[in-house]
């Protein structure tokens, strides 16, 4: 049960603290919670949408290696930290079924067409919606080609910074919602974009401080590595809310 004062809780890149991040294990263990949405990134690997996150090889992977100079079976031979293998989008659309939303952000180059033609199967052969899905990046020429090729669904865009035009970014790109960075997030942008018809997101708020931080700045929601945090969040704010209505009924009883 969500109200106005609860937390929109994207799961980024799944639940990175419990199995290897952007994984199907660390998206099953995101999916245990009740969590709104998963976040996972694409990269455009040989024809083929590869969720990870990094664009060269190293911190999870061995080797050098960028990922768009890879063949993707190769790539998906390697094991991860786990003993996993780099999933693909259409592994994730599977496990995820119509449980939460998925926010697929766009990495690498040439994302865009590959993104639209796999959710358009996928929607297609399975019965979901489009409303389940949204798109994102800071590569805002794909977030709008994305809009010409499939306007069904929704679309993020990403900031890493405060343009002096606030969120005015989003309208030509007819966007859903405001992606910001918590070093950079403030009031003024939050507001701003409100006032645009988006809704605002934060990346990446794992501290109960930034936590209370970007609440009081009345963001929609927040991405976090630590769903737990957002979920014991929510669940002191519907108890507040529950205790408010509950309240003026006991004060008229006493009264009576």
């Amino acid at each position: 049960m969500r109200t106005t004062d609860t937390l929109f809780c994207f799961a980024h890149r799944g639940y990175p603290k419990r199995a290897t991040e952007n994984t199907l294990q660390a998206i099953t263990h995101a999916l245990e919670f009740d969590i709104d949405g998963v976040e996972i990134d694409v990269w455009n690997v040989g024809g083929e949408l590869i969720v990870k996150h990094d664009r060269r090889l190293g911190r999870l992977l061995a080797g050098q290696e960028l990922l768009t100079e890879m063949a993707p079976a190769a790539l998906r031979q390697m094991l991860l930290p786990g003993g996993e293998h780099v999933p693909t989008l259409r592994e994730v659309l599977e496990l995820v079924g119509n449980h939460v939303q998925l926010n697929i952000e766009l990495k690498g180059p040439n994302c865009a067409a590959l993104a639209a033609q796999e959710l358009e199967s996928y929607i297609r052969d399975n019965g979901a919606t489009y409303e389940q899905y949204l798109i994102s990046s800071f590569d805002h020429r794909q977030v709008y080609e994305c809009l010409k090729l499939i306007p069904e669904v929704r679309r993020g865009v990403l900031i890493d910074g405060v343009p002096l035009d606030l969120a005015a970014c989003g309208e030509p790109l007819e966007a859903y919602s405001i992606h910001h960075s918590l070093d950079f997030v403030c009031p003024e942008i939050i507001a701003d974009g409100h006032q645009r018809g988006f809704k605002s997101y934060v990346f990446t708020v794992n501290h109960p401080h930034d936590l209370a931080l970007v609440a009081a700045m009345n963001v929609d929601g927040v991405f976090t590595d630590e769903p737990q945090l957002i979920m014991d969040y929510n669940c002191e704010k519907t108890g507040e809310m529950m205790a408010q209505q509950i309240e003026p009924v006991g004060k008229f009883n006493e009264a009576g």
